[in-house]
């Protein structure tokens, strides 16, 4: 019996993150109507009060799927790419190019810091950086890059690709905006190089 509520709860849960992932996508999050959504589903509003505590909650749960999706999706193109150099400049580049896709845009990097705030706080993008870290750590263990803090180089390295991600959704024209974005982030990464390119 308790099994069964439990998958129950899991099950209404991720019916609401879809709903409000499609919501959120297609009217932003202040023009999402929690009645609708949970209309949509045949739920209640109780059970996203009972699950996320509120809209914001919902949304906050949104970001992280998306946002792990989009690690994840980094992480995937980066383990391609040869060596854990380019793996780092190619992670970097995915994650930045994923600021095109007009989902990512809207939820993960316009609505979601103007609703919850710093992205470097949100428990996706830490972890992402601890990914980042360890790859810092082992480019300065093969003597690829400076002997300098790991956790600080991967904050700078995570935030210049967070920050040119942003800079592309609130542009004008994020096509335009993108090659230049990548450029700087690989520039700017080159730096810490022993013997830079």
């Amino acid at each position: 019996m308790a099994k069964r509520r439990v998958e129950t709860m899991e099950e209404n849960r991720a019916k609401l993150i879809a709903a409000a992932r499609k919501a959120f996508a297609k009217k932003g999050y202040s023009a999402a109507s929690m009645d609708e959504l949970t209309a949509e589903v045949s739920l209640t509003r109780g059970a996203l009060y009972h699950n996320f505590g509120d809209k914001r909650g919902l949304l906050a749960a949104v970001v992280d799927q998306i946002d792990s999706e989009m690690a994840s999706r980094a992480q995937k193109i980066g383990a391609r790419a040869g060596n854990d150099w380019q793996g780092l400049l190619a992670e970097g580049a995915a994650y930045i190019e994923m600021a095109l896709d007009p989902e990512v845009q809207r939820i993960v990097l316009l609505d979601g810091p103007a609703v919850l705030g710093d992205p470097s706080r949100w428990p996706s993008q830490s972890s992402c950086l601890q990914v980042t870290k360890r790859t810092v750590e082992r480019l300065i263990a093969q003597g690829l890059l400076k002997p300098i803090d790991a956790e600080a180089a991967a904050r700078l390295l995570s935030g210049a690709a967070l920050n040119a991600a942003l800079w592309i959704a609130a542009s004008d024209d994020p096509k335009d905006v993108l090659p230049k974005a990548i450029q700087a982030f690989r520039s700017l990464a080159a730096g810490l190089l022993v013997n830079p390119v």
